[in-house]
């Protein structure tokens, strides 16, 4: 690991202030667990490391009876085993629970989970100069890619979008609030993210003097849910998750909001998937069709058709779920 010069500002002010205009020279730290593994890596080599942790106006949930508001240093744990959370936006709480093991998200945070690097093998090995890292190829392209995306058109990447919590909150309609030299502003979180194609470039939207400080979810009375598939149940990425969130009356569902992870660069709002259900009756027909809809425009890469049918499962698993259907696949 590369020397650096470590900072722990208190105020959000006091960070900025520290913060460059390019990326690389200085990095923030939260929870530490993609940063650390990043400079042990040697992917990341910062003279600079600026602490968060110790920006208390950065932490907390505060809930009200139009929205919630999420500091972005507080940790997964919390998020996961918030009561009101667990009532209102059960996506996020699934999702945010089901994030690598007890140690992860005791230390992970939302704005961490949500700003990380993508965890392709190419682009972790320092011996791989990638797109990504100032070469002019997507080794994933040509070679070991069964983890990477089937969403790809346009894309020099292939890499998936690591967030976990993104996809529930974007189906959720949430919104980050960040702050930069200039003063604080409003991003949607469906805008948050972009699909990296330099050295030049990070998976979201930031510029690298701005911090992220927060996130709101609006309570408009949405059902939502959060289904993975994954190889294993403990400490593993998924292999394909779908986050949904709709408007329930009379068994009939509107404003459909589905959301796909870890099978873009970014996280794949699938239109398709939400108008082959808004409107109709949830039931395992209509979601299975929302399902086979949320494969619409998948190119696979030689090694990952096989996430081709997991979305279709997904999707409809989580449509279920969100509608309070008998969960069969666990009887």
């Amino acid at each position: 690991m590369r020397n650096f010069t470590y900072y722990r500002p208190e105020t959000v002010a006091q960070a900025v202030a520290l913060l460059e205009t390019k990326w690389g020279p200085t990095e923030l730290l939260a929870g530490g667990t993609d940063l650390l593994d990043l400079q042990k890596e040697y992917v990341a080599q910062p003279e600079r490391v600026v602490s968060l942790t110790g920006i208390r106006e950065l932490s907390g949930i505060k809930v009200d009876a139009s929205a919630i508001t999420i500091g972005a240093g507080t940790k997964l744990a919390e998020i996961a085993e918030h009561p009101r959370l667990r009532d209102t936006v059960p996506a996020l709480t699934t999702a945010a629970g089901e994030i690598g093991g007890p140690q992860i998200r005791n230390m992970g945070t939302l704005g961490g989970n949500l700003c990380q690097r993508n965890r392709c093998w190419y682009f972790r090995d320092e011996h791989v100069s990638c797109c990504l890292k100032g070469g002019n190829k997507c080794y994933a392209l040509d070679g070991e890619n069964q983890y990477h995306a089937i969403f790809t058109q346009g894309h020099k990447c292939v890499m998936v979008h690591p967030s976990t919590l993104a996809p529930a909150l974007i189906a959720l309609g949430a919104t980050a609030q960040v702050q930069g030299p200039q003063g604080s502003r409003t991003i949607e979180l469906a805008k948050f993210f972009q699909a990296p194609s330099s050295a030049g470039q990070r998976e979201h939207v930031l510029a690298p003097n701005e911090v992220v400080l927060s996130v709101t979810i609006p309570l408009v009375g949405l059902q939502n849910a959060s289904y993975e598939v994954r190889h294993k149940q403990s400490y593993d990425w998924p292999l394909v998750q779908a986050a949904v969130a709709f408007k329930l009356d009379a068994g009939r569902a509107s404003d459909v909001r589905v959301v796909l992870g870890h099978v873009a660069p970014t996280p794949h709002i699938a239109a398709a998937a939400a108008k082959a259900l808004e409107g109709k009756e949830v039931t395992e027909v209509t979601a299975a069709a929302a399902g086979k809809a949320a494969t619409e425009g998948a190119k696979p890469l030689s090694q990952n058709g096989y996430k081709v049918k997991l979305v279709e499962v997904a999707v409809k698993r989580a449509i279920l779920t969100a509608a309070h259907r008998k969960k069969y696949w666990e009887v």
